[in-house]
């Protein structure tokens, strides 16, 4: 009850919270993919800071450019996890870095040109986004290989993880991974809705565009961004089915108090 409580308030703060977490510095500046940044310099409960330099998401890489190659070079990102589904995937290869280990995760991405199907007969799609957030019943199959992973990775390395926006499977992949490594929950949430930003221009093609299919204004916007219940409808399920985040964390993730003490000590300091 006092971490639900705690999440609350956290949500009512979210954007005041977010203009202190927006930082630049995280910006990884890349030609080729949008919304590409790292997880380092956040504060966490015990006090300590996300490793800079280790953690990675983004948009999907399809078009990185020789010189974007060369800064991931330089970066070590050496372990590449892709949350896109099989049809996201063979329309966009990713552009691997030489020699990157490659996971690719589809688990929960099956249906997504399918559902996209649905968009011109709304006039809004927030209630289909909460229901995306809400389901978990692939979470398991798309998150407890990238934790392995994480695990596994040697120190030397960084790993990048991503989907096709690098907002909404890599938001929810973002925030476990945060909430595993001991990030309070209003700096987990300014994180996620750091995507509006990174995103601004690309959601605006994205809106013209939708909208030029005939998809309603509203219905782009709301598909275009990522909103605080967004997030939110993930939490309440995972809470609703496992009690809390952190058992949920133990029984689906397979995170046990060794494996959690194992993240802190490689990915903070």
């Amino acid at each position: 009850m006092k971490t639900l409580i705690l999440f609350f308030l956290a949500l009512s703060g979210a954007y005041s919270a977010g203009a202190a977490v927006s930082d630049t510095s995280r910006a990884v500046p890349v030609k080729g993919a949008t919304n590409f940044r790292q997880l380092g310099g956040y504060e966490t409960k015990q006090g300590t800071h996300v490793k800079w330099n280790k953690l990675f998401r983004s948009g999907e890489i399809s078009k990185l450019t020789d010189a974007d190659m060369k800064l991931l070079a330089q970066k070590h990102i050496n372990y590449v996890v892709d949350f896109r589904g099989n049809e996201e995937v063979a329309k966009a290869k990713d552009r691997l870095p030489k020699g990157a280990v490659y996971l690719q995760l589809p688990a929960g991405s099956e249906n997504i040109n399918s559902w996209m199907a649905q968009m011109p007969k709304l006039n809004s799609a927030d209630s289909l986004m909460t229901s995306f957030y809400g389901q978990t019943s692939h979470l398991k199959a798309k998150y407890q290989p990238f934790f392995k992973e994480l695990l596994l990775m040697p120190d030397t390395s960084a790993l990048l993880f991503h989907c096709t926006a690098g907002k909404d499977r890599t938001g929810i992949g973002a925030a476990l991974l945060l909430y595993a490594l001991g990030v309070p929950e209003e700096t987990i949430l300014a994180d996620y809705l750091e995507s509006n930003i990174y995103r601004k221009e690309e959601n605006e093609k994205m809106v013209k565009m939708m909208t030029g299919m005939g998809v309603k204004e509203q219905v782009a916007k709301d598909l275009a961004a990522v909103k605080t219940e967004y997030l939110q409808a993930t939490y309440y399920a995972i809470v609703q089915q496992y009690g809390s985040v952190d058992t949920f964390l133990n029984k689906e993730m397979g995170l046990s108090q060794a494996d959690l003490d194992l993240l802190k000590m490689k990915y903070t300091e």
